[in-house]
């Protein structure tokens, strides 16, 4: 998403710092690449344009001299990129008791990102539950009713009633348990008189504490009409969803912020916890391929299981580390989200691995989890008495359906991660997770040590 335009603008800053001099002809350039790229993007024409100026004033500014003007021109772009994106992040401040309403238009994403809200919350201490006041949409409440049931989340709904207020009151005292409520609305092709008159019976009833709308990435610029449609009626913050996609995402994004409400998260896939607070400055930091450490940090705090990590930690620290822990290890790996969008968020990493060898080691895990599953549990606790019995690597990978190559790459990365354990690189606190200078200390390590 907006993978073009983090190239353009690298390489405009790369073209300014390089320049010997700052001529007319090389700021035009530039210029008009930044002009094809931030379009391309979906961002608004006349935002475009004012960027283009302000540009062109600091470049021209002859008061500004060399070194510094290259800075200052550098700062000017990073500065109107960040202001269209909404500027520093705004959080969206949650007290226990709360309720948070989503709502929007059909296709939204609304039902998916409730879940995600409630898995996103209740990692961080609070008890929620979803309540289901979509009556209009079928399988509606059934799908909200899965979403809980996979993920281990409360929620309330009533598959018969067609009254949103009457399920409402229903559940109204049993809600009162929980520290944070999240509600699903019904949505409609637009903004209609029917939509605006239930959202508006719903806030007089449940007067919920936040109501985010809810928008698709590929909407493009007809987001701006939606966004001023909806802030009319008292819509506090958004949340745009599929940003993942091909979709340009800039209309959207530029959009909210044309209209003074501030995005508060973005969904970037299908999984549970592909949703994260949006941060503007975070988010330039990766289109740019600097990564986003913080993010990193906030999905490893939200995927990985406490328990799982003190046990794998005591058992390194023990040398009793098996096989059947670093497959526990893979699959909190997987949770977290796929290798592509890992490394993506590592400084520095992400643009030194290809997408195809990522690709690769995706599959190789997944024949690694399946080779496991094939061994004995002693050969699961002493790994290294396969090491040189080839029948029995013959055994497992043919239960297993994979080959003797892929069973010696297994071993090879399992003796590598109980060496990097062993050297202090690993020594990781379970209740607070990877620090930011043992993630960068890893990250570097295995730039070097990963084959892939």
């Amino acid at each position: 998403m907006l993978e073009n335009l983090g190239k353009v603008l690298k390489k405009s800053m790369d073209k300014i710092a390089n320049a010997i001099l700052l001529d007319k002809e090389t700021v035009e350039t530039i210029i008009k690449d930044l002009q094809r790229a931030l379009i391309q993007a979906d961002i608004d024409v006349k935002i475009v344009k004012e960027i283009s100026e302000k540009i062109r004033k600091t470049a021209y500014n002859e008061r500004i001299k060399g070194i510094e003007k290259k800075e200052q021109l550098i700062k000017e772009i990073h500065d109107s990129l960040l202001e269209i994106l909404g500027g520093k992040q705004k959080k969206l401040e949650i007290k226990k008791g709360e309720k948070i309403m989503l709502l929007g238009l059909y296709g939204a994403g609304k039902t998916t990102t409730i879940a995600k809200l409630a898995n996103y919350y209740s990692k961080r201490g609070y008890k929620t539950c979803m309540l289901g006041l979509d009556v209009h949409r079928p399988a509606a409440p059934e799908q909200l009713e899965q979403l809980a049931k996979t993920n281990k989340l409360a929620v309330f709904i009533d598959k018969k009633e067609k009254s949103a207020e009457k399920i409402y009151k229903k559940y109204k005292k049993e809600l009162e348990k929980y520290d944070l409520i999240l509600i699903d609305t019904a949505g409609r092709d637009a903004l209609d008189k029917n939509l605006i008159k239930e959202i508006k019976s719903l806030d007089k009833l449940i007067k919920p504490d936040h109501k985010l709308f809810t928008i698709p990435a590929d909407i493009g610029q007809a987001a701006k009409s939606q966004a001023q449609e909806f802030s009319k009626i008292g819509v506090n913050g958004v949340i745009i969803t599929r940003m993942d996609s091909s979709a340009k995402g800039g209309g959207a994004i530029t959009a909210c912020y044309e209209t003074k409400s501030p995005v508060y998260y973005i969904t970037t896939g299908e999984k549970i916890l592909d949703i994260q607070e949006f941060d503007p400055e975070a988010f330039i930091s990766r289109i740019l391929g600097l990564g986003d450490l913080k993010g990193l940090l906030e999905k490893i705090e939200t995927a990985v299981d406490k328990k799982t990590a003190e046990k794998a930690k005591k058992a390194l620290e023990e040398g009793k580390f098996t096989l059947e822990d670093f497959k526990d290890q893979i699959k909190q790996m997987g949770n977290i989200g796929s290798l592509g969008k890992l490394t993506g968020m590592i400084p520095g990493l992400g643009k030194k691995i290809p997408d195809n060898l990522v690709q690769g080691q995706e599959e190789k895990i997944k024949k690694w989890e399946h080779a496991i599953n094939s061994m004995t549990q002693e050969e699961k606790e002493n790994p290294e008495i396969l090491e040189k019995q080839t029948p029995r690597i013959k055994r497992i990978a043919q239960g297993s359906g994979t080959t003797t190559t892929d069973i010696r790459q297994l071993l090879k990365q399992f003796k590598m991660l109980k060496e990097l354990a062993s050297g202090g690189d690993l020594n990781i606190d379970a209740s607070q997770g990877l620090s930011q200078k043992q993630l960068m200390k890893l990250a570097k390590k295995f730039g070097k040590k990963l084959r892939i």
